[in-house]
């Protein structure tokens, strides 16, 4: 969907033409995504160096990624086949997706804050909702795990609905649980903010946090519940040359 406070016009044009490109190129879908480069936007391709690039910097650190807002589930998927590649033999790196897989449960008035001709038009109860997502990422793990590695250990989970109970729900039911890299992606300032008290306690240093909408005019929530938890003048927040949104903090650097 084209969402003009986000996206410029050409971005949906070449969006457009991407799609059109891809279903008449030749060669089956398997081939297609054997040769993904040609198909998949510059921005996306972004993205997935960043998650790279976020990755080594935790590889040599304990715990396991907890991403915060799934949506289809290729950030989740990215950290996922990461961890098989550069470190295969590590069973104990779970890859923790959390999602209503509903959209948003409800809209705060931290989140409205600002200008409200510049809010995204997703910014309300249930947006970004999309119909099958869950069932869609369930099918991507399963298929993920037949050539995996060390299969006979889970390594993606995901916990669907409202983040308020499911948060402390999961903290019961796995008290071990320590976090290599929290990537918060709720946009959202409610579900943020809970998501960084619940996780940070159990983040060890040279641990990352990892902001997606940090500093974003169309979601301040974000931004609003990170400054309410975190001193942010105590905390170094790198970004990337290459993608504009993303951003990190490394913890005790």
């Amino acid at each position: 969907m084209h969402d003009a406070r986000t996206q410029a016009t050409f971005d949906y044009s070449s969006r457009q033409a991407l799609e059109d490109y891809f279903n008449s190129s030749p060669g089956s879908a398997t081939e297609k995504l054997e040769n993904f480069a040609k198909y998949v936007p510059r921005q996306n391709l972004a993205r997935f160096l960043a998650r790279y690039e976020i990755f080594k910097l935790i590889k040599n650190i304990q715990g396991s990624i907890v991403e915060c807002g799934v949506l289809f589930g290729g950030g989740l998927m990215s950290f996922a086949k990461l961890s098989t590649i550069l470190e295969p033999y590590n069973f104990q790196r779970r890859i923790i997706g959390f999602d209503t897989f509903d959209g948003f449960p409800s809209i705060d008035k931290s989140d409205l804050k600002g200008r409200p001709e510049r809010k995204s038009m997703h910014l309300k109860p249930h947006g970004f909702a999309v119909d099958g997502a869950y069932q869609d990422i369930q099918k991507a793990i399963e298929i993920f795990d037949i050539s995996r590695y060390l299969n006979h250990f889970p390594k993606v989970q995901i916990v669907k609905g409202d983040f308020k109970a499911t948060s402390k729900r999961f903290i019961e039911e796995y008290p071990h649980l320590v976090v290599s890299c929290l990537y918060l992606d709720f946009d959202i300032y409610q579900p943020t903010k809970l998501a960084l008290e619940t996780f940070l306690p159990r983040m060890p240093k040279g641990s990352v946090i990892v902001f997606d909408e940090l500093n974003e005019e169309a979601f301040p929530g974000e931004s609003i519940a990170v400054m309410e938890v975190l001193n942010l003048n105590s905390f170094r927040v790198r970004r990337f040359d290459f993608e504009p949104r993303i951003s990190y903090a490394i913890i005790g650097d």
